[in-house]
């Protein structure tokens, strides 16, 4: 009776106990056997079906302590002897090949937080990610993000997605584009649930691992304080299951839910959050827009410098290893006492040789914009972006009080009723609020969005005075009457498939919204329009979002370098002496 066709690798670490790992040599002689054959001796037949190749020879006897570690480079794969009758199977576990020193000192216990934004290296055994259905309504696409790494899906995460694909909500949407993808997953020609979906037959081919399904109970105990009928014990369960079952594989569970990750690490589990979402491991590595030049930078970082005069601008082109951290429209300044000060923008990169230009200086009177001048370097490093009309997307960002609503604003003014470049501005903001809902809101469109338009009042009321107020009654009336007919305030619900056009568009509190949201308001800018994003990143009020996975992280990063787009962090408040000082200490 022929024998049966040898398992694949990925068969044998799903389910150990199944084959018998036979080595070539003498299992009686000790822990010298565990080193295999010369390369030369490592052949297999073709006409041999019931070998299979596996990295490693497990000998019959486990290796002393000794020579544990005991390897030789040369030796890729070694032949495996064909699975046996059941009465004479041996339980053993897989044991996995070290891992080179720079890559096993890379890795993290559970795996790093990289390797679930998939850049996981391609050693070691792969491991089995436990998804909870938050990870699936939170990035329908978290499916391919994993690499060479296995997923599985417990039945309870099936139903929970069933009851969230109804509605228009952000969820809904997101539920029901995971459902479709598990639909076309194993809807595939040849697909076994049992034996795992291949998560590349739909075109992710950075997808390399396979879907498993709950296809049958699996039992676990835990403990009697944690309630059985409670879905997030019900998937517990399966992961503890599932830990028992495949001894030799980690298994982690991925969930967005803080609670659900203490619980799984108090019962002794693998859980770690869903990282991919995250633009930045870090909120203080976000891109700041501007960089000061070290001190000997005219003398010693520079080689060779050239300058030549443009208009009121002075070009320079400099030379050295500063260069290589420079980005285009970066801000970079020079400040040293008893030396001149530079305060310049990047406008070009060529090989290791930039080209920087000197700015506008706003933070004089000639050159206010609709009556307001910067106060500090940032202010006028922002001021030189929204003014320039090459410039086709800005992003501010900035604690309270840094002047971010009332420079976009003034300049908006600017370039709309004075320069005439654009036709009006558009006004809009995440509709997510401080504290508790007031409900419904009365009126139209426009008057919906008032009460979350007051930034907008107080700083048009500032804006409107001119020179000191002298106008009298009449004319600030009429001021603001032509002010508010060039402004529109939209909400965000009704942006989807609209075109700007020649419009100066302000995304007011972009910190509240999610990559997905700035996209979709990004690319409504048609032809001349530019766009203004500002928003704090210490105040976030969206669930779920922290500094990282913010879309103003993301599209500042995303933007970072890009001849149009230009971004600055403004470090210092001017609103007041109170509102700065509580900024600090509260």
């Amino acid at each position: 009776m022929p024998l049966p066709p040898a398992p694949s690798k990925r068969a044998a670490l799903l389910a150990p106990d199944a084959y018998s790992l036979k080595s070539s040599e003498d299992p009686h002689e000790g822990a010298s056997s565990i080193l295999p054959a010369p390369p030369q001796a490592l052949q297999v037949a073709a006409s041999a079906p019931a070998a299979s190749v596996h990295p490693i020879i497990m000998p019959n006897k486990p290796p002393s302590r000794s020579r544990k570690t005991e390897t030789i480079p040369q030796v890729k794969r070694a032949a495996v002897a064909a699975p046996q009758p059941e009465t004479a199977r041996v339980e053993r576990a897989v044991q996995q090949p070290p891992l080179p020193a720079p890559v096993a000192a890379a890795l993290t216990p559970h795996g790093s937080a990289r390797r679930r934004g998939g850049k996981a290296p391609h050693h070691g055994a792969t491991r089995l990610f436990v998804l909870d259905t938050n990870v699936l309504l939170h990035d329908p696409m978290s499916l391919f993000r994993f690499e060479e790494h296995d997923i599985y899906l417990p039945m309870i995460v099936l139903e929970e997605l069933d009851g969230h694909k109804k509605g228009m909500t952000e969820v809904a949407r997101n539920g029901r584009q995971t459902s479709r993808t598990l639909d076309a997953l194993a809807a595939q020609q040849g697909s076994d649930m049992a034996k795992g979906l291949k998560l590349s037959a739909t075109g992710h081919q950075t997808a390399r691992g396979l879907l498993f399904f709950q296809t049958e109970p699996l039992n676990a105990e835990l403990p009697s304080s944690l309630p059985q009928g409670k879905a997030d014990n019900q998937i517990l369960g399966v992961v503890h299951a599932l830990r028992d079952k495949h001894p030799q594989r980690e298994v982690i569970l991925v969930s967005k839910d803080i609670n659900m990750r203490v619980k799984a690490r108090a019962l002794g589990l693998a859980a770690e959050d869903y990282q991919n979402d995250k633009t930045l491991e870090d909120g203080e590595l976000l891109y700041a827009g501007a960089l000061a030049l070290p001190q000997d930078f005219w003398t010693r970082q520079s080689k060779t410098i050239e300058s030549w005069q443009s208009g009121s601008h002075t070009f320079y082109r400099v030379s050295g290893p500063a260069v290589g951290h420079f980005y285009i429209n970066q801000f970079v300044y020079f400040e040293a006492p008893g030396e001149p000060s530079l305060y310049a923008r990047v406008t070009e990169i060529r090989d290791k040789t930039a080209v920087l230009k000197t700015l506008k200086d706003f933070t004089h009177l000639k050159n206010a914009v609709w009556g307001v001048t910067s106060r500090n370097r940032e202010q006028n490093f922002a001021l030189n972006l929204l003014m320039d009309p090459e410039v086709d997307f800005v992003t501010l960002a900035g604690t309270a009080g840094t002047g971010k609503t009332l420079m976009a604003l003034a300049s908006g003014l600017t370039q709309v009723l004075d320069d005439r470049r654009y036709t009006e501005i558009i006004m809009t903001r995440a509709t997510v609020s401080v504290g508790e809902d007031i409900g419904f809101l009365p009126g139209t469109e426009e008057e919906k969005m008032g009460p979350w338009m007051g930034a907008l009042d107080d700083n048009l009321e500032f804006l409107a005075k001119g020179d000191g107020g002298n106008a009298g009654d009449w004319g600030r009336a009429a001021t603001n009457e032509l002010i508010r007919s060039r402004i529109k305030v939209k909400s965000m619900n009704f942006m989807r498939g609209r075109t700007f056009m020649n419009k100066y568009v302000i995304i007011d509190e972009a910190q509240n919204l999610t990559p997905k949201q700035m996209k979709t308001l990004i690319t409504r800018a048609g032809p001349g329009t530019k766009i203004i994003c500002m928003g704090n990143l210490a105040q976030i009020d969206t669930p779920y979002l922290t500094e990282g996975s913010s879309g103003l992280t993301y599209a500042v990063d995303r933007f970072k370098g890009w001849p149009h787009g230009g971004h600055i962090t403004l470090a210092r408040g001017e609103r007041s002496r109170l509102a700065d000082y509580a900024s600090e200490v509260l």
